[in-house]
């Protein structure tokens, strides 16, 4: 069995934006309500999908790529810990 929780969420709007959203939405076949919930859902989904991708130039992927396939040298403080982790693991 699928339950569906649903919420209320209230918007004041001036009569000018009423309008706007009342006609798109009889353009859509739809009620305000449902129009004014999908329009919301599409956008707030584009801004989430837009900031979780990263962008970059093609000179940057370049030494982006460059820098990730690279040899690995480990830092002094890491090269440390790897030993002790050595030790350990002989003891």
């Amino acid at each position: 069995m699928n339950t569906l929780l649903t919420t209320r969420f209230d918007l004041k709007m001036d009569a000018a934006e009423k309008d706007i959203v009342a006609r798109a939405a009889a353009l859509m076949g739809t009620t305000m309500a449902g129009f004014v919930r999908s329009a919301v859902k599409e956008k707030a989904q584009e801004l989430l999908d837009r900031e979780a991708t990263l962008r970059m130039s093609s000179q940057d992927f370049d030494q982006f790529s460059q820098a990730i396939q690279g040899a690995f040298k480990p830092n002094p403080a890491l090269q440390d810990a790897l030993k002790a982790a050595a030790k350990v693991q002989r003891a």
